[in-house]
Order: C-alpha cells, then structure tokens, then sequence
C-alpha cells in the first residue's frame, strides 16, 4: 500500500472545496448575489447551514464510496480505501467517514492536522473509519 502524501491530500482538499464552493454558489445564487455585509452573510449561513453541510456530506459520501475519490483525489491520483483490506470503502464507513469530516471542519480543522503527525497521513475521520488514502 503506497501511502498518498501530504502534498497531495492538501492539493485535492483545496480543488473539491472549490468545487464544492460553486457548487453552493450555483445553488444559492439568487440569495447569495443580494448579500452586502458581514451580517447579511451570516444570516445566510445560519439559515442555510443544514443544506450546505448535507451537499458537503452527499459529495464526499457519494464519491468516495462509489469510486474511493472524490474530483480532487481523481485529478491528484489517490484513492481512500479501508486500511485493512485496500479495497473500496463500504456504504457506512463512507458514511461516517463524510459525516466525521465535517466535525473536524466546523472543529477549526483539528482533525486533519492530526495528518501532520500521523505515519500514515490520516487524518481523524480517516482512523475513525479505518480509512486511508493511497496512490491509486
């Protein structure tokens, strides 16, 4: 098992938020394009939030279960496959390890500098579903 490394993690997290940004741009267009201050865009993040977490949730779910990548991971080569068994990631464990990903994000993203230290770059929604990322 070729472990993905850091550079790479970083480089695929920074193109699925930015696909994940215009996607929710897209989508809230209308309510979005009215926003003029800090207070306004607040408001909006409060009403909202339910719905961008679960698109973020569906994303990285969908994908990575159906295929171990997500757009980022595709363009970067890697893949997330169950640490055990280097295979693809089962329904629930994708599942949890989406839902996991979005505690460590709204957690000042604490749980992915754990891969900073971690010998095999997971982050904490990976050793909590026995995940890992790897070359594909």
């Amino acid at each position: 098992m070729n472990i993905a490394p850091i550079k790479k993690r970083i480089a695929s997290f920074v193109i699925d938020d930015f696909i994940l940004s215009m996607l929710i741009f897209v989508i809230f267009y209308d309510q979005l394009s009215v926003i003029t201050d800090m207070e306004a865009l607040s408001g909006f993040m409060n009403d909202n939030f339910f719905i961008i977490a679960s698109v973020k949730l569906l994303y990285h779910w969908v994908l990575v279960w159906q295929n171990g990548m997500t757009v980022g991971n595709f363009v970067l080569k890697i893949r997330v496959v169950d640490e055990d068994s280097s295979v693809l990631l089962l329904w629930h464990k994708a599942l949890l390890r989406s839902f996991l990903r979005l505690f460590s994000e709204a957690a000042f993203y604490i749980g992915f500098l754990v891969a900073f230290v971690s010998p095999k770059v997971q982050t904490m929604h990976d050793k909590f579903s026995n995940a890992v990322v790897v070359d594909a």
